[in-house]
């Protein structure tokens, strides 16, 4: 939400060192006014990642394109994003956050359910955004119309959505079981219990799942008190919370890969997958990013056997 250049170049630098060569900024439910200024400077910092205007620096990550999170949600599952603040599904304001981003909004999570949705789902697939379920209170009727319409991703899947029941599935049933769905899971121990990531792996399979860590501007600092957008954050022992509520994280990928690899008993490479060409895939950049291959862009890794970064290089350039 902070979105300058002299805001976000720490926060590439420290992802970079953590092996993330590139990224999607991701807003928080906010005033209207606050999100387009947000918009309009994330649209830019795009725009000059695009324009390779990091060229020649290895030691930021690249933001490729900005993840709406809000305030298309469900009031039931709205987490720590403020109530009042929550809008219905609307064409009209959608079109005037994109507009606000240059065209830059790439991913977006919305709750199938809330009136409008089908309709901003629809409308957001056209333009080549990836429409993601999540924040959702949705049944599982509810939650297929969204797929049908053209959701085709879950943002952190088990938080911030309807409980799976045996008898009433809902939104997770269909994330779980739908071909053509990918799914991203929080893997810091906290957010989801270890045993339920390996349930997660197993049912929506290797090809299907995607890690993310949900950091916030605390990721990399000592305990204390930090800021979610306009909500004040306290972190402790790894825990962020807001009034008593998980309000973001502050995971780093390769600990989210490291964390992988034991809770869901699966090989290092497997782990990494789930980090670099899932989500390549999931976004249809794959052309460019996540894989080893003639012609994509030359963002690599490189890890011991235990998972550890030993060198991040972006765009060529070692960092």
């Amino acid at each position: 939400m902070e979105a300058s250049d002299e805001n976000l170049a720490p926060i590439e630098r420290l992802m970079a060192k953590h092996g993330v060569s590139s990224y999607y900024p991701t807003t928080v439910t906010a005033p209207v006014d606050v999100t387009l200024r947000s918009l309009d400077a994330l649209g830019q910092a795009v725009g000059r990642g695009l324009d390779r205007v990091y060229a020649g620096d290895g030691t930021r990550a690249r933001p490729l394109g900005i993840h709406l999170e809000g305030p298309f949600l469900s009031h039931a599952k709205r987490g720590v994003h403020p109530a009042a603040l929550l809008q219905p599904a609307s064409r009209e304001l959608f079109d005037r956050m994109w507009q606000a981003a240059a065209g830059h909004v790439r991913l977006m999570t919305i709750a199938p359910e809330i009136n409008g949705a089908i309709d901003l789902i629809g409308e957001a697939s056209k333009r080549g955004v990836c429409v993601s379920i999540g924040h959702s209170d949705a049944q599982l009727r509810q939650a297929r119309a969204g797929i049908k319409a053209g959701a085709r991703h879950a943002t952190h899947t088990f938080n911030a959505m309807r409980a799976l029941d045996h008898r009433y599935p809902g939104l997770l049933g269909a994330v779980l079981t739908e071909s053509g769905v990918t799914a991203d899971i929080i893997v810091d121990g906290i957010h989801v219990d270890p045993v339920v990531v390996d349930l997660f792996v197993r049912a929506r399979g290797l090809d299907a799942s995607v890690l993310i860590t949900d950091a916030i501007s605390a990721t990399g600092m000592p305990n204390g008190k930090y800021t979610l957008g306009g909500l004040e954050v306290e972190v402790r022992s790894g825990r962020c919370e807001s009034n008593g509520r998980l309000a973001g994280s502050v995971l780093t990928l390769d600990r989210a890969v490291r964390n992988t690899v034991k809770f869901a008993n699966i090989s290092l490479q497997n782990a990494i997958r789930m980090a670099t060409v899932n989500p390549a895939r999931t976004l249809g950049i794959e052309n460019r990013k996540g894989t080893l291959s003639v012609g994509a862009d030359a963002d690599i890794t490189v890890f011991t056997p235990a998972g550890e970064v030993l060198q991040t290089i972006i765009g060529g350039i070692i960092n």
